[in-house]
């Protein structure tokens, strides 16, 4: 069930917007030549609407650079006044948030560890509170959307209204061609969820390596999502953190300029009459699987029964591994991916097995 929330749209705070949200700036602040460089030449173009720049640093290990401190606050505020871009920093806890509101700062971001503790996010609320902070969201490291709406109902409870949630992926739990695993489903449930919410795509944590960014950001355009933060430092090979996942100014510049960006509808007659037939013949069929499925489900509860009298269990694993190797062969040769109907299908005999025991309990 979606939830109602009176979230402002980007343009109420940032008036001037014409694009989809593009905020950029280094991973981390270094010193204040490297902030200023990076900031003059990201504005100079018209489509980076927001300078970001990691003053505080959470790093997994002790020992890695942790950032500059509040003296990176001063090169934030030299940076919007020098360039007239607004500017950004995550914040990890209640003094980060003071000192950076107090720094006049525009945007402050939570991020995906401060998010995963509720107490960390409460307290960020706490200090918010009664104040017009434009304030983003990045995910829990661990895909649990529940999680992310209460870190954003949290901040919404202290009468912020300037919300952005940001996708920066999840925590793999297996090899990946990414450092932090997309899992798009959990960003449709949370617009499922949030509808009036903005969302806006960080691939630079997603891909972990700058060869992977433009997929990633094209798919978050694909999506919907209403723009994109990407790390630009004006030297990556020298950064002092996640240097593989920054570009300079001018890649920065190459990449948006490839970038297609999707429209919520086509202001165009022929375009929405042939979406109604396409959609409504896609409801069709859904209704006729769920017919299907239903049938399944009682001849399912009519084995459990069968098993139960000859004392039988419910899971008969030799059937359920040729069972998933005849199901993935007949996906195969009709078109459909193989890792999509292994997962629905494990879905679907793990419901039925929960059927069966169910049935096998003891009256």
């Amino acid at each position: 069930m979606s939830t109602k929330f009176e979230i402002n749209p980007i343009k109420e705070w940032l008036p001037h917007i014409n694009n989809p949200l593009l905020i950029s700036g280094p991973c981390s602040l270094e010193s204040e030549k490297q902030a200023l460089d990076t900031a003059r030449l990201l504005a100079k173009d018209p489509r980076v609407f927001v300078y970001r720049g990691g003053v505080w640093k959470p790093r997994t290990r002790p020992g890695s650079f942790e950032g500059v401190g509040s003296i990176g606050l001063k090169w934030l505020q030299t940076v919007k006044q020098e360039t007239g871009l607004p500017v950004g920093t995550e914040v990890a806890n209640a003094q980060h948030t003071e000192e950076a509101l107090k720094a006049g700062l525009d945007v402050i971001w939570i991020g995906a560890r401060s998010t995963a503790s509720p107490f960390v996010v409460q307290e960020i609320a706490d200090v918010v509170k009664g104040s017009n902070a434009v304030v983003m969201i990045k995910n829990p490291v661990n895909p649990d959307v529940q999680l992310w709406v209460g870190a954003i109902e949290r901040i919404y409870q202290a009468g912020i209204k300037n919300i952005v949630a940001i996708h920066r992926g999840f925590t793999p739990f297996r090899e990946t061609v990414y450092r932090n695993y997309p899992n798009w489903k959990t960003v449709i449930e949370l617009r499922r969820l949030m509808p009036n919410l903005p969302i806006i795509c960080d691939p630079s944590h997603i891909a972990g390596k700058r060869e992977l960014l433009f997929e990633i950001a094209q798919k978050a355009f694909d999506m919907g999502m209403e723009g994109l933060m990407l790390e630009s430092h004006i030297d990556p090979s020298c950064a002092l953190s996640d240097a593989a996942q920054q570009v300079t100014p001018a890649d920065l510049a190459k990449l948006l300029d490839r970038l297609v960006i999707r429209h919520q509808s086509a202001n165009n007659p022929e375009f929405e009459n042939r979406l109604d037939m396409l959609r409504s013949r896609i409801d069709a069929i859904d209704s006729e699987l769920l017919e299907l499925l239903a049938s399944r489900v009682t001849i399912v509860k009519e084995i459990g029964k069968y098993k139960k009298e000859n004392n039988v269990t419910a899971l008969q694993i030799n059937r359920w591994a040729q069972l998933m190797e005849n199901r993935v062969k007949t996906g195969t040769k009709l078109d459909l991916n193989e890792t999509f109907v292994k997962i629905l299908f494990q879905l679907i005999h793990e419901d039925s097995v929960r059927m069966q025991t169910e049935i096998m309990e003891p009256n």
